[in-house]
């Protein structure tokens, strides 16, 4: 071989990381999200019969709420301790944590005992795994978004962040079409193990993630940070001393990109089925149809991002997020399956677009030594306070209004409105920093 081959194949390999990294992002955030969003679901569904028994019915559909809930009261735990982990070690490392993690605490409830087995000890160890999920989840978008952003060639990098973004949808089409299946069951077997096939199953897609994940590399900026001997020694302690506005700021920004998801997959699961009658199997098929709609929808976002300006793009998707509810719940009311896939596939298309953008868009407001940090507190604390709070909030502005939907509508429009004041704010202050990043 010529020594003139010698670059050429070594740069072979460096020229396909950008893409192997934005797969392993995906694929990574795919497992994650899964196994996520079948334990939402099945908080929704399975949850007020197997660990809550005897409750109303919406007591018990606010204990289910309530577990999903202390899952996102974890995630700003995770981003701490996996944000350290990543902005001192390395995002790849980080990573490969907080899959195991997920795989562990997912498969753990697939084998708890119901209450009728064990008794006041089955929601406890409910919760105790819940915790554990929504730690894993906490340390793993912030990573899975740096890898892919921090991999972009020169000007992409809201499209290659966007793959990160894209494992939520993919997580809901496949949970989805795995419920589907288990709500077809008769329903003495549905709720004593049925519902159980998921959470263990997921073990499988555990080992493919983790394959995946060990052939992407490092990260080159933080590679160029260890290599200068600069990784922060207290990335999490720095961050909230020195930039705390900032993180206040990306906490709002993310509002509407972390609540609507758990608003149409979440809550409107338990609202079409309680509150309008409508069949549980009719509801999940037409949210399936909706989240294909997202997932091939965001790439598309993010790709026209990059070429109009990412904080423009994010004012005007968020903008319209603020008047689209009125327009869904008005479709959604009708109890037509065709009905209901517009209604929430309007509201699908700005917030999944708004949400595919936004992680590339924060990843630039923090510095390279404590970036993993800084936008995993901030986005983990929005999905505390806001995402995981959303349904139990939806859940009770239903139960007092009568059959009304408008002020359900009225609450989603605040989440857009939050993000849609952020986002300027934010977009503002970069262009007085760095205008050209504007």
């Amino acid at each position: 071989m010529s020594s003139s081959s010698t670059p050429r194949a070594q740069a072979q390999p460096r020229a396909r990381q950008p893409i192997r990294a934005a797969a392993g992002s995906f694929l990574g955030t795919l497992i994650e999200w899964f196994d996520f969003y079948i334990y939402a679901t099945a908080s929704a569904l399975i949850f007020s019969h197997v660990f809550f028994p005897g409750s109303s019915q919406l007591v018990g559909t606010l204990s289910s709420f309530a577990t999903l809930a202390v899952g996102f009261v974890a995630r700003p735990l995770g981003g701490i301790i996996f944000g350290h982990l990543g902005d001192r070690f390395g995002r790849k490392y980080s990573l490969i944590l907080t899959l195991v993690l997920m795989g562990v605490s997912t498969v753990g409830i697939g084998l708890l005992p119901s209450y009728a087995q064990a008794g006041f000890w089955a929601p406890v160890l409910l919760v105790g795994l819940r915790i554990l999920q929504g730690i894993a989840v906490g340390g793993e978008w912030g990573g899975a978004v740096l890898l892919a952003s921090e991999h972009a060639p020169e000007g992409k990098k809201s499209f290659y962040a966007s793959f990160a973004q894209l494992g939520s949808p993919a997580g809901l089409v496949l949970s989805l079409m795995v419920f589907r299946f288990i709500t077809e069951m008769p329903e003495a077997d549905m709720y004593a193990w049925g519902w159980r096939l998921p959470f263990i199953g997921s073990i499988v897609l555990l080992l493919l993630a983790f394959v995946i994940r060990r052939g992407v590399h490092e990260s080159p900026e933080f590679e160029a940070l260890a290599q200068q001997g600069q990784p922060a020694q207290s990335p999490v302690k720095t961050v909230v001393r020195d930039a705390w506005p900032l993180i206040l700021l990306v906490m709002g920004a993310c509002t509407i990109g972390i609540s609507s998801a758990y608003f149409t997959n979440t809550f409107m699961i338990a609202y079409a089925t309680q509150y309008m009658g409508i069949k549980s199997s009719v509801i999940l098929e037409c949210l399936s149809v909706v989240a294909l709609v997202q997932l091939i929808n965001q790439p598309i976002a993010a790709w026209l991002a990059d070429k109009v300006g990412a904080g423009r793009f994010l004012l005007v998707t968020s903008g319209i997020s603020i008047l689209v509810p009125y327009v869904m719940f008005s479709l959604v009311s009708t109890g037509q399956g065709t009905m209901i896939i517009l209604g929430i596939a309007l509201a699908k298309v700005f917030s999944s677009a708004f949400y595919a953008v936004i992680a590339g868009y924060i990843t630039d407001v923090f510095p390279v030594a404590q970036r993993y940090s800084g936008i995993s507190l901030a986005y983990q604390a929005c999905g505390a306070l806001i995402g995981g709070t959303t349904p139990m909030v939806g859940t009770l502005i239903a139960g007092q209004a009568a059959g009304q939907w408008w002020p359900l509508a009225v609450f989603y429009s605040a989440l857009a409105l939050t993000s849609f004041l952020c986002v300027g704010a934010l977009t503002r202050r970069r262009s007085v920093l760095a205008p050209a990043a504007a």
